[in-house]
């Protein structure tokens, strides 16, 4: 059996992109059966939100993708993120300018960007829908599934 192989989704407040991402790549794993191969979770640069739900318009778009993460709550990411977790995804720059910042030196997780894993805009970032319209979210999750199945493809094939 492969060892599990642990996922952190980070944007800047935890209530957006990031629990959408962890929601879209455990719908992902769950269809392919490999729960017991992967551990998913999803963490904020900036503690504006800690404790709280996902923002209703995220978790009402990812609901019409069959896609549940209402039960999940925002946290911040920590130092010790970076030793708990193998793979450190950052939804944009700016999130990834915060977490290579933070990351202890003994820290042997790999920290990118979540969208290198695509083939719309491997370079690009997620958009920050929070301030825009329902499209915004729907755009988020189209780059999302599209990311989350490079991810997994890429994973699964590491873990062979």
């Amino acid at each position: 059996m492969a060892e599990t192989t642990r996922v952190l989704f980070v944007c800047m407040g935890n209530i957006c992109r990031s629990p959408t991402a962890e929601g879209v790549m455990q719908k992902l794993i769950n269809a392919e059966g490999l729960n017991e191969r992967f551990l998913l979770d999803s963490a904020g640069t900036h503690a504006y939100h800690v404790g709280e739900a996902p923002d209703p318009r995220a978790v009402a778009a990812a609901r019409e993708r069959a896609v549940e993460i209402a039960h999940l709550r925002a946290r911040k990411v920590t130092v010790d993120d970076f030793h708990e977790f193998d793979l450190l995804l950052a939804m944009d720059a700016d999130n990834l300018e915060v977490l290579n910042a933070m990351r202890p030196a003994d820290s042997r997780a790999e920290v990118q960007l979540l969208l290198r894993y695509s083939k719309l805009d491997p370079d690009g970032a997620v958009p920050d829908p929070y301030y825009g319209g329902a499209a915004g979210f729907e755009r988020v999750l189209d780059l999302l599934e599209e990311a989350s199945a490079g991810l997994l493809a890429e994973l699964t094939r590491r873990q062979s």
